[in-house]
């Protein structure tokens, strides 16, 4: 069994989007996902399995579609995969609420970030499937416009080691 988390986006953002965390709890579940836990009111689920992430991405991506009655996209990352996220943290000096994680489906071509005409304070950098944002004046002060994020979803790195602390890693 593959331990994992789900992280689902645009649910539960701004009083819109919303899916109650037991409605995701029961997604999961009927689809036979083992030990599902979810981790605060933004979409994230932990789950065991012994299914190939890019399967779990699709199921969940329709159940968590048909359940809102419009597209949700799912992020999949196994929870070892989730640690070396953190421990790669570009950006240690930072409050953790002010760095934010965007996990994106594959890796991007590294000219999508050497092209991008920064015009405000923040910094970026891409390890990974991730791109690591600090927002120094706090993500809901940002102007930042990322068009690759859109398939992407964001959580900050306090979440990411409350997920973790969840998950026992």
């Amino acid at each position: 069994m593959t331990d994992y988390v789900a992280l689902l986006r645009a649910v539960n953002v701004g009083g819109r989007g919303i899916l109650k965390m037991e409605d995701l709890h029961a997604i999961c579940a009927a689809r036979g996902l083992e030990n599902v836990r979810t981790q605060g009111q933004s979409g994230n689920v932990l789950f065991q399995s012994d299914r190939a992430e890019r399967s779990l991405k699709q199921e969940l991506e329709r159940a968590a579609t048909d359940k809102m009655g419009r597209t949700v996209g799912v992020l999949i990352r196994t929870i070892p995969e989730l640690r070396a996220v953190l421990d790669a943290n570009p950006f240690r000096k930072p409050d953790p609420a002010f760095v934010g994680v965007i996990f994106l489906p594959k890796v991007l071509p590294v000219r999508l970030l050497t092209e991008l005409a920064l015009e405000g304070p923040e910094e970026l950098r891409m390890i990974g499937r991730e791109v690591f944002v600090h927002y120094p004046d706090g993500i809901g002060r940002s102007k930042l416009k990322l068009p690759f994020a859109t398939d992407g979803t964001t959580r900050n790195l306090n979440t990411i080691a409350k997920i973790l602390a969840m998950a026992g890693a």
